[in-house]
């Protein structure tokens, strides 16, 4: 008679997709993120090279990633192709950054292609190159999924940091996006603008267009540079194509589309911040591009239609209305300058109350110049995560700065992130706006919170 161990290993290792994705979670304290490609070539060699049998759309940038890959997704599920989708960090559900047609990869497909590629990930780790990361693992089954289970038309796939060493940066797409360039990951990416924007240029392949929105013109540069150095075609916002504000209100933004193809009239989006039209744009140029040379069928109203329908949950989301708690996940300089902007031009308040929370790696000073001169309460909280910043440190930054600046501000610091929550939440009176902002490991304890009364899974 066979033991339990040994039908447990006939079985596969893991017994159910939560042992799986807790193993997966898991390697995130203990192997943190270690930027190169060596491990992936090796995965996906012994799986059978499935990355190659897919169309990637392949997005990276500081900001707007997320919401350019809802918006591409959006249409082309409208257009009726059926669309894999590889986006983080997720919010609710470590499932959630892998979709197909909006829906999560099931617990026992899951289950099945990790127990397919524990034994592959256990031969690699004991090789010169270690052990697999989180994120390369679960990059891994994400190719897994789509190019063995799923077979989706087409991926939206999104970088998970930089670009040239990142693990999504195994495939070769037919479409390039770069949304921007700011200060983020700066740790890992380089210390100047300039070197980030070269990591985020490593994604760009020999001959495959790119379109990009990064400005200015020094950071643009490197993204030129590459494309020409590759041979790949570079439509860039505000040269190749561009886009004129036809009428902005809440939950209300129209605007037309002019590019190298054809001009388009009367497009809308329901996201709001002027930001979302460049994002809009950029994703209609990526569109037109697949019409144009890979004969992608994109009717007008198919993409007015997937524009309009376009939802990213944590970027501007109103998430009550009693009190109205806005949430997003602006957590760098570049985030806060886009989150004041919306903040000043599309809602209306008596008062103003945020509540942040930060990673201990982000530029804090900068974030807090754009946010400081528009809140009257600053609740200072902390992520549920391990890298999380100290709010009392962030209290002091903010407080040299408030005198910097001569403003005055409430500031709080209440480092139990619900605790701080229920403090924003009674001092939210009917004509205040309350917002929650910060490192999304932070947003999605609040989303989840508020929404469901649950706590997330969340993380990279």
């Amino acid at each position: 008679m066979r033991t339990m161990d040994e039908i447990k290993n006939t079985a596969g290792e893991f017994q159910s997709a939560q042992e799986a994705i807790d193993w997966i979670v898991g390697r995130m304290e203990k192997l943190g993120m270690k930027p190169g490609l060596q491990r992936m070539h090796l995965l996906m060699e012994k799986l059978g090279n499935p990355e190659r049998r897919m169309k990637f759309i392949h997005v990276a940038g500081t900001n707007g990633k997320g919401s350019t890959c809802a918006y591409l997704a959006s249409v082309l599920q409208a257009c009726g192709y059926d669309v894999g989708t590889f986006t983080s960090p997720y919010l609710v559900r470590y499932t959630n950054r892998i979709q197909v047609n909006g829906a999560d990869i099931e617990d026992d497909v899951l289950l099945r292609l990790v127990n397919e590629m524990k034994p592959i990930v256990d031969e690699i780790a004991a090789t010169e190159v270690g052990p697999p990361t989180m994120f390369e693992i679960s990059t891994a089954l994400a190719i897994l999924y789509f190019g063995k289970v799923a077979y989706p038309d087409y991926v939206v796939w999104e970088t998970g940091l930089g670009g040239r060493l990142d693990s999504t940066n195994i495939v070769n797409p037919i479409v390039t996006v770069i949304t921007n360039v700011g200060h983020d990951h700066m740790d890992i990416l380089g210390d100047t603008l300039e070197l980030v924007a070269a990591e985020k240029a490593g994604i760009i392949k020999a001959g495959v267009p790119v379109i990009t929105a990064v400005e200015p013109a020094a950071i643009w540069s490197v993204i030129d540079q590459t494309a020409k150095a590759k041979k790949a075609t570079l439509y860039s916002l505000g040269d190749q194509f561009n886009l004129t504000e036809v009428n902005s209100e809440l939950d209300h933004q129209s605007f037309q589309f002019n590019g190298p193809f054809r001009p388009i009239p009367n497009l809308s989006i329901t996201l709001n911040g002027e930001h979302q039209l460049k994002n809009a744009a950029v994703a209609v140029m990526t569109l037109e591009v697949l019409r144009q040379y890979y004969a992608t069928i994109v009717e007008d109203v198919d993409l007015q239609k997937g524009l309009v329908g376009t939802k990213w949950p944590g970027r501007l989301e109103m998430v009550s209305q009693e009190p109205r708690i806005l949430i997003d996940g602006a957590h760098n300089p570049e985030g806060a300058a886009t989150l004041a902007a919306a903040l000043q031009n599309v809602y209306s308040y008596k008062k103003l109350h945020m509540m942040i929370g930060m990673l201990a790696t982000k530029n804090h000073t900068g974030y807090l110049r754009h946010i400081l001169p528009l809140v009257d309460t600053l609740i200072i909280t902390e992520a549920n995560f391990h890298k999380k910043g100290d709010a009392s440190l962030l209290a002091d930054i903010a407080s040299g700065l408030l005198q910097e600046m001569n403003l005055e501000v409430d500031i709080v610091v209440e480092r139990d992130w619900k605790q701080a929550l229920t403090l924003l939440t009674n001092r939210t009176e009917q004509d205040d706006l309350a917002v929650v902002s910060g490192t999304l490991y932070l947003i999605s304890d609040v989303r989840s919170w508020i929404t469901y009364q649950t706590d997330s899974e969340k993380g990279w």
